[in-house]
């Protein structure tokens, strides 16, 4: 006689924590909306219809009412400079919108000096030429002029070129008979000092700015991270660590944790740059990628090869546009960027590293390939930060050797036109391509390079879906995406440029309960809609609400 298999016991759930409903939840792309969303010790415990969800609410349940609201995961900004975010929110505010004229640019600077001491540095950062009225870079001169008693250093938006003035330049020791570094450019005008330096030519000036102390580093984290959650961003990637305050950013980040003002999760990116690298810090400390938690991960390493294509620093193939005939400014030789990518290759860290135009993306790819080829490793997941101007030939072996593109859509909007000045519309309009990376299975992740770009979502969105720049220019529209397309982008592959699309990125049983409602359902809103009419109004973090935009939840 065959006895019967015993019975399996039911499941039973304990009650959640937070349960949403009453709204649609966008759980994934392939995982769709759900009617309710059940939270448990900070992780997802259910998702599914609501009379589902309704059995796991308790007396101590905390149940959200969406009203109609839109919930997605958590956004993943996989790529900006947190602590650079937090630092410059202090300095003089030199964007477009805040100084569309040279005239507003030098009234700031001159309001700054106005209550600084003399001697003191006056900062600012955000300033595009090609949006200033006067269509140029300021001058030295016009800097002496705002403020003579202080040196001034205005960073353009791309963080790539700086202007000083003249006691700056003094300061750091820069004249006309100075030559500049390897990668880097000194700009002269008759024999003159334009104040214009780029890439590794400011080294010198940075060297001579105050650092900021292990308290400032820490306010500039909170500050920074608490502006990310009031837009839903609640995991970033910091792209440099190690830039502002070296080895010190290691021990303000893990302080800011300890003290409960880290407010975002942070995927730390080490600043590998010969002359400033934290990395044998780290390595001895044991800090490889993968170290670390939920809430705070060392992540990759990175290296620079080149600028940025709107300050026609990014290194191209072909000349920009222009008399000088200038293809940008190649960083690091060949033989060095070989030797660099393979050490941290053999070391264990995954690399992340910066090239923007198309030959400094086949400098980088070579170096990928030769570290892979001597090391194998199918799941390293080498990335290429921005890849702006990468073509169907570097596709395929990105593909090949599992390499990934880490664009910022935003810089389509932003920059989109200064791409067109600067390059022409052939070799412009089909740059950041990333339908056809999506298409490729490339897993394109997406975000802001604050402080670059403002770490608002709702651009990038929008040009993911329209291609359009802040002019209205078609950026060529066949690399459109969705709306779903985009929000993947912003979560589930943020997560996969981290290797953590296992532990968050989507709202499924067992994954970290990030959680951003925005006011409107951006499923079905016009892109119009999403860009100017929509907000994060409440950011879940790990089950607990950390911005409340209504402050009535």
């Amino acid at each position: 006689m065959f006895e019967s298999a015993p019975k399996e016991k039911a499941v039973v759930l304990p009650k959640a924590d937070v349960v949403l409903q009453n709204g649609p939840i966008w759980c994934g792309r392939e995982e769709g909306i759900a009617e309710a969303l059940a939270i448990w010790q900070g992780r997802v415990l259910a998702v599914g219809r609501r009379d589902e969800i309704a059995s796991l609410i308790g007396p101590g349940t905390r149940v959200i009412d969406l009203d109609g609201r839109l919930a997605t995961p958590g956004l993943n900004d996989s790529h900006l400079h947190l602590v650079s975010l937090g630092l410059t929110m202090d300095w003089v505010d030199a964007t477009p919108s805040a100084a569309p004229t040279l005239d507003a640019l030098l009234s700031g600077i001159r309001a700054r000096a106005a209550k600084t001491r003399p001697g003191e540095w006056i900062l600012a950062r955000g300033y595009d030429q090609t949006k200033l009225d006067v269509k140029r870079h300021p001058h030295r001169t016009e800097l002496d002029e705002a403020a003579p008693d202080n040196p001034v250093m205005v960073v353009r938006t791309c963080g790539h070129v700086s202007i000083c003035n003249s006691r700056a330049l003094e300061l750091a020791g820069i004249d006309e008979s100075t030559i500049a570094p390897s990668g880097g450019l000194i700009e002269q005008s008759n024999g003159s000092l334009t104040g214009l330096l780029a890439e590794n030519a400011r080294g010198p000036v940075w060297a001579v700015i105050p650092s900021p102390t292990e308290d400032d580093l820490v306010a500039a984290i909170e500050r920074g991270g608490r502006y990310l959650l009031s837009y839903g961003i609640t995991s970033c990637m910091d792209a440099a660590v190690g830039q502002r305050g070296g080895f010190m950013e290691i021990s303000a980040y893990h302080r800011a944790k300890r003290e409960g003002r880290l407010p975002v999760r942070t995927w730390l990116t080490l600043l590998g740059d010969p002359d400033r690298t934290i990395v044998p810090q780290c390595y001895e400390a044991g800090l490889i990628s993968g170290t670390g938690d939920d809430m705070l991960m060392i992540g990759a390493v990175k290296y620079f090869l080149d600028g940025s294509a709107g300050g026609r620093t990014a290194w191209m193939s072909k000349p920009y546009l222009g008399e000088d005939q200038t293809t940008g400014v190649k960083i690091l030789a060949d033989d060095e960027l070989n030797e660099l990518v393979m050490d941290a290759h053999a070391k264990g860290y995954q690399l992340a590293c910066h090239a923007i135009g198309d030959a400094a993306i086949e400098q980088l790819i070579t170096a990928y390939e030769r570290a892979l080829a001597a090391i194998p490793d199918p799941d390293r997941r080498h990335r290429i930060e921005h890849s702006g101007f990468s073509t169907p030939e570097q596709h395929q072996r990105m593909l090949k050797a599992g390499i990934y593109p880490c664009p910022q859509q935003v810089f389509i909007y932003d920059f989109g036109d200064a791409y067109v000045s600067v390059l022409g519309e052939e070799r412009a309009l089909s740059s950041y391509p990333f339908r056809t990376w999506l298409d490729l299975g490339l897993k394109p992740a997406t975000g802001s390079d604050a402080p670059v770009c403002d770490p608002n979502p709702f651009p990038n969105f929008y040009t993911m879906v329209t291609r359009k720049t802040w002019k209205g220019t078609v950026m060529d529209a066949r690399e459109c995406v969705t709306i779903e397309e985009a929000l993947q982008a912003y979560t589930e592959y943020g997560a996969f440029s981290q290797k953590l699309e296992n532990t968050k990125g989507r709202l499924v049983e067992g994954q970290i309960a990030d959680v951003a409602v925005f006011s409107r359902n951006l499923l079905t809103a016009t892109p119009e809609d999403i860009l100017d009419n929509t907000y994060c109004d409440l950011t879940i973090r790990g089950g607990a609400i950390v911005h409340d935009r209504l402050g009535v939840t």
